[in-house]
C-alpha cells in the first residue's frame, strides 16, 4: 500500500532530505585520489550523526556502512572498505541516506576524481540528465510509468544499458515503501500519481548492456560487461504544483 504522507510529515522529509543532500555534497566536495572509501564514509558518517540525524544504511539488513560507495564497474551497494583506494580517472558513486525525526531521505550522484575519460564524462552528464527527465514527468494526476519511460527513453537514445534488477523506491517512515520505480516502463500505465506520495527515482545507467553481477561480499553489484556505470537519485514529493525535490542540499 502506497502512504500519502500529511503536510507534517512531508515537513520532516525536507529536514532528512536536506541532511542526506549536504552529507553527499560534502562527499563530493573530499572525493580526492588516493583517499579509500572508508574515509568516505566516514566523512559521511560524521556529517549526518552532526545534524542529529542517523545514517538509513548503517546496519540496514546487515549493512556495515553509512554510504554505499561504488567505483567505476560498481552499480551500487559498494562496501566502504579501508584497502579499496579512490584513484584520479575514477567514477564514484556515493549513495546516502538519513533518518531524521523518524522520516527518511535518500540520495545518490556519481563524481568524477579527476580528470576522467570522456565516455565517463557522457555518461555522467546523461544519466543525470534522466534523473531530471523523470523528476519532470512526475507530475499530479500522471501515472508512474510516464517517470519511468521518462529515463528509459532518454538514456535508450544514447545506446546506454538500463538496470533492471533494481529500481528506485517509495519511502517516508521506511527507507524502502512501496511504490517499485524502475527506470524503463510504458507511458499511461502504472500508479497515478497522488499529492502526498514520496519516492526515490535513480536511474542506474552502464554504457554497455542491461545485465549484472553480484559480487561474493553479497552487496556490491557489478555490469556484467565490464563497462563503467553510473547512479544518480533524488527523492521526490508530489504536489498539486509539480514534483518537490526534497534532497536538495
Amino acid at each position: 500500500m502506497i502512504s500519502i504522507k500529511s503536510k507534517t510529515d512531508l515537513a520532516k522529509m525536507r529536514e532528512a532530505g536536506k541532511i542526506a543532500g549536504g552529507a553527499l555534497k560534502l562527499a563530493g566536495e573530499s572525493i580526492k585520489a588516493g583517499m579509500t572509501t572508508l574515509q568516505l564514509d566516514k566523512i559521511v558518517h560524521d556529517y549526518i550523526i552532526s545534524c542529529g540525524a542517523i545514517p538509513s544504511f548503517l546496519g540496514y539488513g546487515g549493512f556495515p556502512g553509512s554510504a554505499c560507495i561504488s567505483i567505476n564497474d560498481e552499480v551500487i551497494h559498494g562496501i566502504p572498505r579501508s584497502s579499496k583506494r579512490i584513484h584520479e580517472g575514477d567514477i564514484v558513486s556515493v549513495d546516502v541516506g538519513a533518518i531524521f525525526n523518524g522520516f527518511h531521505g535518500d540520495t545518490c550522484a556519481t563524481f568524477p576524481c579527476g580528470r576522467i575519460p570522456k565516455e565517463a564524462e557522457t555518461l555522467l552528464e546523461v544519466t543525470e540528465a534522466s534523473l531530471y527527465k523523470g523528476i519532470e514527468a512526475a507530475q499530479a494526476d500522471a501515472r508512474l510509468g510516464d517517470v519511468c519511460h521518462a529515463v528509459e527513453q532518454y538514456c535508450s537514445a544514447f545506446g546506454y544499458g538500463i538496470v533492471r534488477n533494481y529500481c528506485g523506491h517509495g519511502i517516508g517512515r521506511n527507507l524502502h515503501e512501496e511504490p517499485e520505480v524502475p527506470n524503463y516502463g510504458a507511458p499511461g500505465h502504472g500508479t497515478r500519481l497522488t499529492p502526498g506520495m514520496t519516492f526515490c527515482i535513480e536511474p542506474m545507467i552502464n554504457i554497455k548492456g542491461d545485465d549484472v553481477n553480484v559480487k561474493k561480499d553479497g552487496w556490491t553489484v557489478l555490469t556484467a560487461s565490464g563497462s563503467l556505470s553510473a547512479h544518480f537519485e533524488h527523492t521526490i514529493a508530489i504536489t498539486p504544483d509539480g514534483p518537490e525535490i526534497m534532497t536538495r542540499p
